[in-house]
């Protein structure tokens, strides 16, 4: 089995600074597993590593599709293991590093695309209130559009099964109806950072600034140009809050308050997803203390010496 070391945790907790530091020791190579840092263009609001910052570490899955385009989990999982295969003929070890919980699960558990994920509470509500709203005929018009082989299998008559058949494809890119798993040959070393959630949502909101005073709002309204929420990149976090504002129905002061406010957030899920869902190896806090990496290496060199 191939050996990788997985980096997780909620946003502005030190991961890309980690996985810079691993690499250089274990001679590794990363690969992103962010669901929006795949996007060209959009480096500020996604934290994205740039060249200069990448110290000669080869990095990968970043800046590799437009707005417009769709980046499912089964793309995710395809990509990310054809990256440790090459990563692997090259001798060098794969460091996976990202907080999108759902594709780390994707790829070392098996793609199980009707299992249990969260799914976006956002497209969840506008689902509900289209029943309501229109009645369940609309839910199913909306089904065959965007998956014909479900609504063509599965029971119509259950509510809740022809919503989860639009979140399954419209999360994934695949049919509820097809079960796509994998024969993993990985063996994964899963390392968790956090820290406390003060500190932490304080250095969220601090990030925000930055990222507002870098030219966050250049990229947020490139992004609204070129179709805003109606891209499949338009829904981040980071771009989505600025639409009231260009569209003149709120300040910019709110915009950057909502940035900050739907960062934390995450950030809460993120912990939540890698406590619960996860079966990570160690946690670690570098935020408050630093001198635990020496205690990262250990770990990880003698990791490496055991036998798969």
């Amino acid at each position: 089995m191939q050996k990788i070391i997985v980096i997780v945790g909620p946003t502005a907790v030190g991961k890309t600074d980690l996985s810079i530091k691993l690499a250089q020791k274990f001679n590794g190579e990363i690969i992103s597993g962010d669901s929006m840092q795949v996007y060209r263009q959009l480096d500020i609001g996604t934290a994205k590593i740039l060249p200069d910052e990448q110290q000669g570490i080869p990095h990968h899955l970043i800046n590799i599709k437009d707005a417009d385009e769709r980046y499912s989990v089964a793309d995710f999982v395809a990509d990310a293991q054809t990256a440790i295969n090459e990563i692997s003929k090259r001798n060098k070890l794969p460091i996976i590093v990202g907080g999108t919980g759902f594709y780390i699960a994707a790829l070392l558990n098996g793609l199980q695309l009707g299992g249990d994920y969260e799914f976006d509470s956002e497209l969840r509500t506008e689902l509900l209130n289209l029943v309501q709203q229109k009645g369940k005929s609309e839910l199913l018009t909306r089904l065959q559009k965007v998956d014909s082989l479900a609504a063509s299998q599965i029971d119509t008559a259950n509510t809740s099964r022809i919503i989860r058949a639009i979140e399954v494809m419209e999360k994934t890119g695949h049919s509820i109806v097809e079960q796509t798993n994998h024969d993993s040959h990985i063996d994964p070393y899963i390392i968790a950072l956090t820290t406390d959630r003060a500190v932490l949502y304080d250095r969220i909101n601090t990030r925000v600034d930055v990222m507002m005073k870098s030219g966050l709002l250049k990229e947020a309204r490139w992004l609204f140009n070129q179709g805003g929420e109606s891209l499949p990149a338009g829904k981040g976090i980071g771009y989505r809050e600025f639409n009231p504002y260009f569209n003149g129905n709120g300040t910019l002061e709110d915009a950057v308050a909502e940035v900050k406010k739907d960062s934390r957030h995450y950030a809460k899920r993120q912990l939540t997803w890698f406590r619960n869902k996860t079966q990570v190896n160690s946690w670690y806090d570098l935020v408050a203390h630093p001198e635990e990496l020496a205690k990262v290496e250990t770990d990880v060199a003698k990791w490496l010496l055991t036998k798969n």
